[in-house]
This record gives C-alpha cells, sequence and structure tokens, in this order.
C-alpha cells in the first residue's frame, strides 16, 4: 500500500523496516479507540523496537468525522507518537479483512501475520483487564518465541465500509 498519514507523509507497507509493525485499523469516533487509545500509545512506548501504526478505513462521507482534516486535528490533539494512515479507498482494509476499530494486526520481518485480534479482554476497565493479548504477543516476540495466542477476541464498532 501507499498511504497519506496526518504527519504529511507518505507511507508503503514497506516504509516500516522494524521486525514487527503493529497495525492498528483504528478511527476517530469509535468509543472503543477511545477507550483503548492511551493503552495503545503505553504499549507503543513500552516497545520501542517495534513500529506502530494506526490506518483509519471508514467511509468520512457517511462519517465525516473520520475524515482526513478531523484525523489529523484527532493526531495532534491525542498525541499520537506513530504514524496514522488514511485507507481512503479501504483497499488495505479488505486486503488484511480488518473487521473492526480496533482491530490489531502484527506483522513479521518477512511482513507475514503473527497476530489478530484484540488488545486486551476489558475495553472499559484497564484495571480489570486479565488478559493482555496484544502485549503478551508483543513479548513472546521479542523473546523470539511464537504468541501463546496468534488470534483472539477483539471488541469494536464495525468498520463503515462505503
Amino acid at each position: 500500500f501507499t498511504l497519506q498519514a496526518t504527519d504529511g507523509k507518505r507511507y508503503t507497507f514497506h516504509s516500516f523496516t522494524k521486525d514487527y509493525l503493529v497495525i492498528v485499523f483504528m478511527c476517530n469516533h469509535c468509543p472503543y479507540v477511545i477507550a483503548y487509545l492511551d493503552r495503545i500509545k503505553q504499549l507503543a512506548i513500552e516497545f520501542p523496537q517495534v513500529q506502530f501504526i494506526g490506518i483509519i478505513a471508514n467511509d468520512s462521507v457517511a462519517y465525516p468525522q473520520d475524515s482526513f482534516p478531523h484525523m489529523k486535528r484527532f493526531a495532534e490533539e491525542k498525541q499520537l507518537s506513530f504514524p496514522y494512515l488514511y485507507d481512503e479507498t479501504q483497499e488495505v482494509a479488505k486486503a488484511f479483512h480488518a473487521l473492526l476499530t480496533p482491530h490489531v494486526m502484527i506483522v513479521g520481518k518477512d511482513r507475514t501475520l503473527v497476530y489478530n485480534g484484540g488488545i486486551d479482554d476489558n475495553y472499559e476497565q484497564p484495571d480489570a483487564v486479565q488478559e493482555y493479548y496484544l502485549k503478551n504477543a508483543l513479548t513472546a516476540l521479542i523473546s523470539g518465541q511464537e504468541p501463546r495466542q496468534a488470534e483472539t477476541p477483539c471488541v469494536g464498532c464495525s468498520i463503515k465500509w462505503k
């Protein structure tokens, strides 16, 4: 893919050279994304050897709050430390079979899928989380192991298809 980002740059799938790439399909208005955003940002800090990116694929005509100008404002207000890319054609989300926001995927150095699912098991109460799906997968991968769970449940808002 080649996608425009809120930082003014265009990125391709191969722009990211770290061993692991965490792709978070997200949007500006989803309450699940809002609930998880601080956790996503914290994981990006905890795992500096991993590249995080956000991709928005929602239909911005039907959902204007997910338009590119709103993305730029969202990225600035929320102080995103990772590229936030605009999948205007929805081709990337379709290619990855993204279903929800947030829906997380990790690809390895060879850019094959090694994790698909959610962030953790409790979007509403961060202090009550019992299963840290994404963090556990990253910890295993960085340690040279396969994730205990390569696919986990995820909750969120459906991607708003055109």
